[in-house]
């Protein structure tokens, strides 16, 4: 860190004594913290709430002006507010002014200051954000009239409501990873050099931020076309519900244009989606997220957008607004959405479930990832207004155990995601798979090369994952990382379960940091007898767990014993693989010209053939390059490497000597 004060990197430079025993303490990050994103979410508390509870309003302010004061609620002496940061030391003060406490001078008495230094990271990917519209779209969304003509409803309007959306799931996200102790680290986006957004002032002066780019994307459909029903997810009798999602992912893929192995995150609001008072429907949107290949894509509309806050200083005004939906304009979207802050609470709540699928999360029992979101407001406000979802008062304090979060699942998820990626972060080995084995006493040998990072225990009939264990030791985890090498018990995991599920069947997802996956889909047959396999010569082996699931035409059960384990002199020398864009079968060759077939012969006519023994390759008198087979060199297979999803896609070959083959099929197909 070069060229920065040493006195801010130290430390050395102390917070002001607090001038009263009012002045706000902040409870959610340290002085002198490390953080990595540009808006931080921050938590805290005034005096003692048990002895006197006040209401009153924090006043934020940045000691150099690089951002507009803002106002804050206090609520029975705890408040919560977004601080921008710019990169490098950042000093804010935080005043405290309520009618219950009298101040003897102009200026406010109840004061402090904390540090808080922020490091911007630019070696991760980014999540891109996308505005996706009709070809002969205006560039409009639903709102009320009075809304429209007192902000707009316009592309730039929504720009700065996506924007500001997009950093409010910054802030939520990195609070929640710090919390299950994983680190101040969270996704970034593509920023760019603009008049900034985030403070309504920018805009009046002109101010350039470096702020989060929003991607303006037609698609090659008309407005028409995009809120067809028989498209809209909403809509009981649509026949192509999907399709939204097939549309977006090609407009992205050819806005991006992404190159094999340059995986894009893209999330994007679907401007032309609207309100159909007709058919009671909400057009030209879906709530979707996940991908594959190149693309890793959320979608969602953009029904609610009215409600989102456009800059920092609206986002407590927006989460409690009490105003009534109306539906003669709007949608009261799932009927969860029947005043303006619950509505925000939907669209930018629901966005990011969508968002949690694009980086790999499957539905949970809890969170984000199941309908937490519905209290998505009770993390940047301290008090709840009234619900017309529950018909209820809301929560008179929203303390932190009354928030919406993300499952702890999702965060071990996201803990070792390329996105979240810190500089502190062990180097990953380029192999990312997991492996599995029986062994002896009905054991199971579990290795992957960038360690295992947690294992997911299911029983027979549960959709959702209830009980898990994992194996990292907060945000470092253990010196060298998490282990690389595990070993399993049957009767561990199942004491492991609730009683009432102890003699289920158990299904394992085991998941390496390399974002890898093995799915064991039961364990007890896994170490049951039927994987020993009695071998000629009297000794055992076992079967592994299945790659693959055989969903290709033609698929039958195999299996072979290699000739060259069961007697000494029988020599390995080669393996012909058939493939195409999957593997059809391999043929092991021995030096005695015999060979076994496993599979069959099909794919490139002749297969793609591996020696072993290769010395390296020589230079003859024509000026060709030639390898020839040394056998002596005791190079022996080790293992393979195998891509599989729906079938095998592809395999490599793995040598004593640390020689691989390079991957023969599909090598970005299924997973490894």
């Amino acid at each position: 860190m070069q060229g920065m004060s040493s006195a801010w990197i130290s430390g050395s430079v102390s917070s002001r004594v607090p001038t009263s025993l009012f002045a706000p303490r902040v409870l959610s990050v340290s002085d002198n913290s490390w953080v990595h994103q540009k808006v931080l979410l921050i938590y805290g508390q005034i005096g003692d709430p048990a002895e006197k509870a006040l209401d009153g309003t924090l006043t934020v302010s940045h000691n150099q002006d690089c951002f507009p004061t803002t106002n804050w609620p206090v609520c029975d002496s705890y408040f919560k507010a977004l601080v921008y940061l710019s990169p490098g030391p950042n000093r804010l003060r935080l005043d405290l002014n309520s009618p219950k406490l009298v101040t003897r001078n102009s200026s406010p008495a109840h004061s402090s200051w904390i540090n808080i230094n922020f490091l911007p990271l630019v070696n991760s990917p980014p999540l891109q954000l996308v505005v996706l519209l009709g070809k002969d779209s205006p560039g409009t969304f639903d709102t009320v009239p009075e809304r429209a003509q007192r902000e707009g409803n316009g592309l730039d309007t929504a720009v700065r409501k996506f924007r500001m959306a997009a950093y409010l799931w910054q802030a939520f996200t990195g609070e929640q990873m710090y919390r299950n102790g994983l680190g101040r680290r969270c996704f970034r986006f593509e920023e760019e050099w603009q008049t900034g957004t985030l403070s309504l002032r920018d805009n009046d002066v002109g101010q350039m931020r470096n702020e989060s780019k929003i991607h303006i994307v037609r698609t090659q459909k008309t407005v028409k076309e995009l809120r067809d029903l028989d498209i809209a997810q909403q809509y009981e009798k649509a026949n192509r519900k999907g399709e939204l999602f097939s549309i977006a992912t090609e407009a992205v893929r050819d806005h991006f244009k992404p190159i094999p192995g340059q995986k894009q995150y893209v999330s994007v609001l679907l401007l032309d989606a609207h309100w159909d008072t007709t058919a009671k429907t909400i057009t030209g949107h879906a709530a979707l997220g996940g991908g594959g290949g190149e693309i890793q894509l959320a979608i969602f509309g953009s029904q609610a957008l009215q409600s989102y806050p456009s800059s920092i200083e609206e986002v407590a005004a927006a989460f409690s607004d009490c105003t009534r939906t109306n539906t003669d304009y709007v949608a009261n979207d799932c009927n969860e959405s029947g005043s303006n802050w619950e509505a925000a609470n939907i669209g930018i709540g629901a966005h990011l479930h969508e968002v949690g699928h694009l980086f790999g999360c499957p539905h949970q029992e809890s969170g984000v990832m199941l309908r937490d979101y519905v209290r998505f407001n009770r993390t940047f406000h301290c008090r709840e207004p009234y619900s017309t979802r529950t018909k209820s008062p809301g929560a008179r304090l929203c303390l932190p155990k009354d928030e919406c979060n993300w499952h702890r699942l999702d965060t071990l998820r996201f803990r070792f995601h390329a996105c979240f990626r810190l500089p502190s972060d062990l180097p990953l080995n380029a192999e990312d798979g997991v492996q599995v084995w029986p062994i002896d006493n009905g054991r199971v040998l579990v290795t992957a090369a960038t360690g295992v990072a947690f294992i997911e225990i299911f029983t027979e009939g549960d959709d959702l994952c209830h009980t898990w264990t994992e194996y990292i030791n907060g945000n470092g985890g253990a010196p060298n990382g998490p282990p690389r090498q595990i070993l399993l018990t049957e009767s561990d995991l199942r004491g492991r379960l609730p009683e009432e599920r102890k003699n289920k069947k158990i299904k394992l997802e085991i998941h390496s940091v390399g974002q890898g996956k093995h799915v064991v889909e039961d364990l007890g047959l896994l170490v049951s007898k039927t994987s020993v396999v009695k071998m000629p010569n009297s000794q055992l082996g076992f079967r592994g767990s299945k790659v693959g699931a055989s969903k290709q035409e033609g698929s039958r059960p195999e299996e072979v014993i290699l000739q060259s384990a069961l007697i000494q002199t029988k020599l390995l020398t080669s393996i012909n693989v058939y493939h195409g864009f999957a593997l059809d079968g391999l043929e092991f060759k021995y030096e005695d010209s015999t060979s076994q077939l496993f599979g069959k012969r099909g794919g490139t006519n002749g297969g793609s053939e591996f020696m072993f023994g290769i010395l390296p390759s020589t230079l003859t008198v024509d000026s060709t390059l030639t390898s020839t087979s040394d056998t002596r060199r005791g190079e022996i297979l080790l293992g393979f490497y195998v891509r599989a999803g729906l079938w095998v896609d592809g395999i490599e070959i793995l040598t004593s000597l640390g020689r691989r083959s390079g991957l023969f099929g599909n090598n970005v197909g299924g997973s490894g």
